[in-house]
């Protein structure tokens, strides 16, 4: 089933529309969210193992926090926009997650105290390009020099990942989420049950 996407208003407020379309969903559906993101992309675990013992990091839009505890030889910073989420993120985990509510524009963080940070899929998630580059470049103030950045965003162009996008149509739209029905896992039967 295919769910049409919703154009922007290029006149309205961007924050008005994050904080109606993105910030409200999410904290609307983050128990259901945070049950379909539980696995960590292999190419962020890479760059999580890859950082040196005792490193220092930032995930923004860290969700759930489910690449907070990748590698315990570093100090991480989860911060998600989604008090929904941040709750989720403090009911996985394991070890008391350093944890925050705070826009990926506005870090509360102190500039240049970071040997890395990510930032997977939440870019994206911003209304308009210039809030995206803002967003990027807030981030980077936060790294050391010589820190590094990990960004992933929904990429239009790849085709699973259209959902009814075609090429030519603005990027700035609205993908309403679906929440799936629930269906029960099927149950192997025991010998002698």
């Amino acid at each position: 089933m295919s769910v049409p996407s919703i154009p922007l208003e290029t006149q309205a407020v961007p924050e008005n529309q994050e904080q109606q379309y993105v910030h409200e969903v999410y904290n609307e559906i983050a128990s259901h969210f945070s049950s379909t993101r539980y696995k960590p992309w292999p190419i962020v675990e890479k760059f999580l193992s890859e950082r040196p013992d005792y490193s220092i990091g930032l995930d923004v839009g860290c969700g759930n926090g489910k690449y907070l505890g990748v590698n315990k030889k570093l100090f991480c910073i989860g911060s998600d926009r989604s008090d929904g989420l941040i709750d989720c993120a403090r009911e996985n985990s394991e070890k008391g997650f350093n944890l925050a509510v705070a826009d990926g524009l506005h870090l509360p963080h102190e500039d240049g105290r970071f040997d890395f940070a990510i930032s997977i899929a939440v870019i994206h998630h911003f209304a308009n390009e210039q809030r995206r580059v803002d967003a990027i470049e807030h981030i980077l103030t936060k790294l050391r020099v010589g820190g590094q950045l990990l960004v992933y965003c929904w990429a239009l162009e790849q085709e699973k990942s259209r959902r009814g996008y075609k090429e030519g149509d603005d990027q700035d739209i609205l993908i309403p989420w679906v929440l799936q029905k629930k269906t029960p896992k099927k149950t192997k039967k025991r010998n002698g049950s």
